[in-house]
């Protein structure tokens, strides 16, 4: 059995452009969570967990991944410039392929602002799912 937030909706068409800034705003959320990563590698407190050639490495990739998030991003925001808001698509199928909720809420167009995992969060809380 499937559940899903999309599913029990009827299929309606949205504005392309809206859509595509909706997983720009996605991908700078994910280059902001993978860079909250970074510190706790650089800042080992003297627990040697990797090699320093490793630890560079890591460091490197998380680096990496973050730009190419921001340059999708960036692509994405740049070509949706020149769509117009007319071309209309149903986005449905699309979303019940989504599987975190929030992901999927804020894709179908869910007033959520901010990053997901907000700073203020405790250590310790987490979403099961």
């Amino acid at each position: 059995m499937h559940s899903s937030v999309v599913s029990h909706t009827v299929p309606t068409e949205e504005s392309l452009p809206e859509i595509l800034m909706r997983v720009v705003s996605e991908l700078h959320d994910v280059a902001y969570l993978i860079e909250r990563i970074e510190p706790f590698l650089t800042n080992s407190n003297g627990v040697d967990f990797m090699d320093a050639a490793d630890r560079m490495m890591v460091l490197q990739g998380i680096d990496l991944a973050v730009q190419k998030t921001r340059g999708l991003a960036e692509f994405i925001d740049t070509v949706t410039a020149s769509i117009p808001e007319e071309m209309l698509i149903d986005i449905t199928t699309a979303l019940s392929l989504v599987k975190l909720a929030e992901m999927q809420r804020a894709l179908s167009g869910g007033t959520r602002r901010g990053h997901s995992q907000p700073i203020i969060k405790t250590a310790g809380d987490c979403d099961l799912f």
